[in-house]
């Protein structure tokens, strides 16, 4: 028996890797009844013994891992830690195939390819063998590494760096009463802004999204300063300026000391996600089941969420850390910008599924209660809308959260000349979410249009009816010559899927596409 102290093992954090939107390569399976998520936590809390080896943690070799590669006896090893997912194989929404990849091996490349966000910590900890056994080799490696830079270091990155150097660099000035960092960013900066700031307890932390990369600033301020931070930005030049007040007038002699990651270019799906406590300030009904969140994002906080970009909330639901994705939208639809009623609210649409797994558990927030949000996610780029001349949107449901601040960015940059059209697929007419605002919209903008179409109409429904198929994506993707298309997809798992197989069934090509993933 291996004695290690519950410490030493990974326990549920305030940062977590997540896996970017439209990066899963996962089909999900259907389950048999009884297993879903909230049942596997249910069932893993049973006291019922997951790991065959009565409560005992052990030191794994790699000689006795691969021996566990049986869909009965199945154990893999993710980021040190070795798991029997045997009891999980009917729970995991990904099938029993995808496990087996990982029999008896290390699985956490597979891991981060589709399930990165995941906190598998929390949800398989019942099911913890042990701790993989360290290569005397590898050991005597890590002890004879050079400790860790303590100095302001030049950006790194995990990519190659171009001929030229296009990495962001930061300076910063000051006067009596205020601090200022400035990050030239070498590009133009999108509209909707790209930069995250977090000031807390005398730490500042400031990520800046450019495309797939991530820069990142990370300091422990030298003086006391106010909770509050300003952020200003160029677009066009690509410069942002952080300013804070000191608390107290003078000259400091420097900025402060770098902490984790500081001054780092990585690429997004390459670093943690930092997560911050946001407060309820309001829930407001769009339907019968679906709800507005307002959230107001911590003092010293500020967050520039790029349009097609979502966040993830976690929440501890039954002693388990959940995680599930969101996209922000407006407050409200509307072709013209948006300001909210203060620069830290969040507005979040999210349906209600009383047997989901994280949303029961946010139906019962109360005004003021607090939720844990990250920062921005996902792999969507506004450089995709860039001289098309035609612009689609097919959303089913909350599909409909990541085209709403889309169809309002074309509006307002749209070039003379594009159209842009959403086709909104539904159930029933009580499901159409803010079908007055669409259609007010469609009625006073003419490069705007929509088309509702619902699979369980009622007689006196005069629209389009039935379920997504190739005849009706090829009546509403006009295409004539000359046009530059482009497409957008959101909904359930199988609608997602089936567009995007017809949609290349149509002859798009994969620039042409982009697939929100939930």
């Amino acid at each position: 028996m291996l004695n290690i102290p519950t410490q030493s093992f990974p326990a549920p954090s305030s940062q977590q890797r997540v896996a970017p939107s439209g990066q899963s390569g996962r089909n999900k399976v259907a389950l048999k009844p009884g297993h879903s998520l909230m049942d596997w936590i249910r069932f893993a809390k049973s006291g019922k013994d997951l790991t065959g080896l009565r409560g005992r943690l052990i030191e794994v070799t790699e000689e006795e891992l691969q021996k566990h590669n049986t869909r009965e006896d199945c154990w893999t090893c993710i980021r040190g830690m070795v798991y029997n997912v045997s009891p999980y194989m009917d729970y995991h929404p990904g099938g029993e195939e995808e496990l087996m990849k990982a029999a008896g091996i290390d699985g956490t490349e597979l891991f981060d390819q589709v399930h990165r966000w995941v906190n598998y910590e929390s949800m398989l900890k019942e099911c913890l063998v042990g701790r993989m056994a360290t290569k005397p080799a590898a050991a005597l490696k890590a002890a004879l590494a050079p400790p860790s830079p303590t100095s302001l270091a030049p950006p790194t990155s995990l990519a190659p760096p171009p001929e030229k150097d296009s990495r962001p660099r930061y300076d910063w000035f000051q006067t009596d009463v205020s601090v200022h960092l400035v990050v030239y960013a070498k590009r133009k900066i999108p509209s909707s802004g790209c930069t995250v700031a977090d000031l807390e307890a005398g730490a500042l932390r400031l990520e800046v999204q450019l495309g797939k990369m991530s820069y990142l600033i990370h300091l422990r301020l030298s003086e006391e300063v106010e909770g509050s931070v300003a952020v200003h930005t160029a677009h066009s030049v690509g410069k942002i300026q952080v300013s804070i007040r000191k608390q107290a007038k003078g000259k400091w002699t420097s900025l402060g000391q770098p902490l984790d990651s500081h001054n780092t270019f990585l690429r997004q799906k390459d670093r943690a996600v930092f997560y911050r406590d946001c407060v309820l300030q309001s829930r407001t009904e769009v339907n019968y089941n679906t709800h507005l969140f307002r959230l107001r994002l911590p003092r010293g906080a500020v967050m520039n969420v790029p349009v097609g970009k979502h966040v993830y909330l976690k929440a501890l639901v039954q002693d388990t850390e959940v995680v599930r994705p969101y996209t922000p939208v407006d407050q409200t639809l509307s072709a013209a910008p948006q300001v909210p009623a203060q620069d830290s609210d969040l507005y979040l649409m999210i349906k209600v599924y009383p047997d989901g797994a994280l949303t029961p558990h946010l139906n019962s927030l109360h005004v003021g209660d607090r939720l844990s949000v990250s920062g921005p996610e996902g792999t969507f780029s506004v450089r995709a809308l860039r001289d098309i001349t035609h612009l689609y949107l097919l959303a089913a449901g909350t599909g409909l959260t990541p085209m709403a601040r889309i169809i309002g960015l074309s509006l307002q940059e749209a070039p003379p000349g594009r159209r842009t059209g959403l086709l909104f697929f539904n159930r029933r007419e009580e499901d159409i979410l803010w079908r007055s605002q669409l259609d007010q919209l469609a009625a006073e903008c003419e490069s705007f249009q929509v088309e509702h179409v619902l699979s369980e109409p009622s007689e006196s429904w005069s629209g389009r009816r039935g379920r997504v198929d190739r005849s009706m994506l090829t009546d509403f993707l006009e295409r004539p010559d000359g046009a530059r298309c482009f497409v957008c997809v959101c909904g359930p798992a199988a609608f997602t899927q089936l567009t995007m197989e017809l949609l290349k069934q149509l002859g798009l090509s994969e620039e042409e596409v982009h697939a929100f993933q939930g």
